[in-house]
This record gives structure tokens, C-alpha cells and sequence, in this order.
């Protein structure tokens, strides 16, 4: 964990959170508190990629023993699970030092997994209010589409009319043109001010 600042203050992470196997690559770069807790920084992924927080989630750390972190699960009634408690964990527990990474996994059955890494960790900043989306890229999929490739079959039969699914993966999306390069930082930044602290 990298040491509190002369003022006492809390040194901050740029992040870079990047939808593994997106072709053109789905990311956002945010700034937030190295002390945040996991429960918290869920909210702010949901909020800048934008998901709509309706499928369950959990952090991953290491490849050949992994380490899960969650919401545990409450028909375990306090016996010991694999699942150690997002809420007593924060983001340097995971991720120590620059280029430190994790995953984020969200909705199991579409299995959206994020790469999650430290870029740069800043000095404390006292004007530093809420977390801050700083830049990204593309759109983030719509729920429940069927994870990546899901996605790109959808993309494929929205852009073809003479795709047998056009008509009916229109409609499923509302009827409305769906652009798949959209990112509006405007957008981002007040669903992050919305949070509650």
C-alpha cells in the first residue's frame, strides 16, 4: 500500500478498466482514492461503463490461486466461504503498487470481464471530491446481449436489414440506432456525481 501523504491525505489511482476480447477495445480511464473500498469502486465501474448494476459481480486477483472478493452470499449464514467480503477490502488491497491488476467480473452468465489496472498513483489531492472518469472509448454492450460474442452478433444483425434476427434484435433494442462508438464523458461524469459518498 503506498504511504499517506506529508498532509495526511489519501494518494489517489488512475485506473484503466478495459472489456477484455472487445475489438475495438471498450475502456474507461478514471481517477478514485486508493482507500475506496470494493463495494464503492463496483458502483463506480457500473456507473462508467454503464451497467445497470442487475447481475452479480466479484473482484479476481491472481491467475494460478486466485482470490475472489463479493457479496457473500447469505444462505451461508456466516460459514466461511471462498467469497472474502468486498465491503472489509479496499482498492490497494488488491492492487498495491503501479500496474498492479485484477479483474472485475460482472453477470456470470455473460460473463463481462474487466482488466483493471493501476497506471499511476497521484499524491493526495484536497479539492478531490468523487471518483472522475478522465477519458474512454466505445460504447459498453447492453445487458444480457450474451456476453462478447453475443455482442458482435448483435452489432452484425443491427448494422444488416437482411439479417434474419435485424428485425427482432431491433426491437429488442427499443427500436432505437444503437452506435457502438458512443462514449460521452459528460454523461459519465454525472452518473459518477450521483454516487453516494
Amino acid at each position: 500500500m503506498a504511504e499517506n501523504g506529508p498532509e495526511g491525505g489519501v494518494p489517489l489511482y488512475q485506473l484503466k478498466i478495459t472489456l477484455k476480447w472487445s475489438k475495438p477495445q471498450i475502456w474507461r480511464r478514471i481517477l478514485v482514492r486508493q482507500d475506496m473500498r470494493l463495494d464503492r469502486l463496483h458502483m463506480v465501474i457500473q456507473s462508467v461503463m454503464p451497467w445497470t448494476n442487475s447481475h452479480l459481480h466479484q473482484f479476481v486477483v491472481g491467475r494460478t490461486a486466485p482470490v475472489y472478493y463479493g457479496v457473500p452470499d447469505p444462505e451461508f449464514g456466516g460459514i466461511e466461504s471462498e467469497e472474502l467480503n468486498e465491503k472489509r477490502y479496499t482498492l490497494a488491497d488488491l492492487a498495491p503498487a503501479v500496474k498492479s491488476k485484477f479483474i472485475y467480473e460482472y453477470d456470470f452468465g455473460d460473463d463481462w470481464l474487466h482488466e483493471v489496472v493501476v497506471e499511476k498513483v497521484l499524491p493526495p489531492d484536497a479539492n478531490f471530491k468523487h471518483p472522475v472518469c478522465l477519458t474512454g472509448a466505445n460504447a459498453c454492450p447492453p445487458e444480457d446481449c450474451g456476453g462478447m460474442g453475443g455482442y458482435y452478433n448483435l452489432l452484425e444483425a443491427l448494422a444488416n436489414p437482411n439479417h434474419p434476427n435485424h428485425k427482432d434484435l431491433t426491437e429488442w433494442m427499443g427500436g432505437e440506432p444503437w452506435d457502438p462508438e458512443r462514449f460521452d464523458l459528460a454523461e459519465t461524469n454525472e452518473y459518477l456525481k450521483r454516487l453516494k459518498p
